[in-house]
C-alpha cells in the first residue's frame, strides 16, 4: 500500500541534473544582448554536447540572467521566441533542455534571483526536488561561478563567451573546474561516470 501525505519531501539526488548558463555557454554572447532569434547562434559543439547529456540521462536546466527585459530591450514574447529557436535547434541535434529559468531584472533591482545571488538555483533545486550539492553548474562569468559556489554546487568555467576574461580576472571560487567549451566539459563529465 502506498501512503501519500501533504508533507514536503526531502530533496534527493536521484535526478542527474546539470545547470547551464545560456549566453556564452550554449550560444554566442553579445555586449548588446541577444534580442532576437536571428541573433541567437549556437557555440560550435554546444548543441551536440547537450544531446550527449540528454542521452546519458541528465536533466539539463538553463539558468540565465536576462536583464534585457528589465532594460526594455526585448519583451517576454521575444525571449520565448529566442528560446523556441534554441529548443528547435537542440531537438534537431537530438537533445533537449528540460527547463529554462531566467531572471528578467536589472542589477539595480537587487533581486534574489539574479546571479551571483543563488535564488534561481535554489528554485531549480526546489522544482526538481533535488539536492544541488555537487551538481555541475557551467558558466562563462564570475557571477555564474559565485551562484554555484553559494549553494555548494560544482562551479565549472568554460572559456567561450566571457570565459577568457573571467579566467584572466581570477577571484573565482577555488574549486572551479575549467574547460575550453561546453563540449569539453560534457566529455569530462561523461568519462567520469
Amino acid at each position: 500500500m502506498v501512503q501519500f501525505t501533504s508533507e514536503a519531501r526531502a530533496p534527493t539526488r536521484a535526478v542527474k541534473l546539470i545547470i547551464l548558463d545560456r549566453d556564452g555557454v550554449i550560444n554566442h554572447d553579445s555586449d548588446l544582448f541577444i534580442k532576437t532569434p536571428d541573433e541567437w547562434r549556437a557555440v560550435p559543439g554546444s548543441l551536440e554536447a547537450i544531446a550527449r547529456l540528454s542521452h546519458a540521462g541528465y536533466r539539463v536546466v538553463v539558468a540565465t540572467n536576462q536583464s534585457g527585459i528589465g532594460r526594455g530591450l526585448f519583451d517576454m514574447g521575444m525571449l520565448n521566441s529566442i528560446h523556441e529557436k534554441m529548443h528547435r535547434a537542440l531537438a534537431h541535434a537530438g537533445g533537449r533542455i528540460d527547463a529554462v529559468f531566467y531572471c528578467p531584472h536589472t542589477a539595480e533591482a537587487k533581486c534574489d534571483c539574479r546571479k551571483p545571488k543563488p535564488g534561481m538555483l535554489v528554485e531549480i533545486g526546489r522544482r526538481f526536488n533535488t539536492e544541488l550539492t555537487g551538481v555541475p553548474c557551467i558558466g562563462d562569468s564570475l557571477r555564474d561561478l559565485q551562484a554555484a559556489d553559494a549553494i555548494g554546487a560544482q562551479p565549472m568555467l568554460v572559456l567561450t563567451g566571457k570565459g577568457e576574461k573571467t579566467l584572466r580576472d581570477g577571484n573565482f571560487p577555488k574549486n572551479t573546474v575549467i574547460f575550453p567549451d561546453l563540449a569539453f566539459a560534457v566529455s569530462a563529465l561523461l568519462v567520469g561516470e
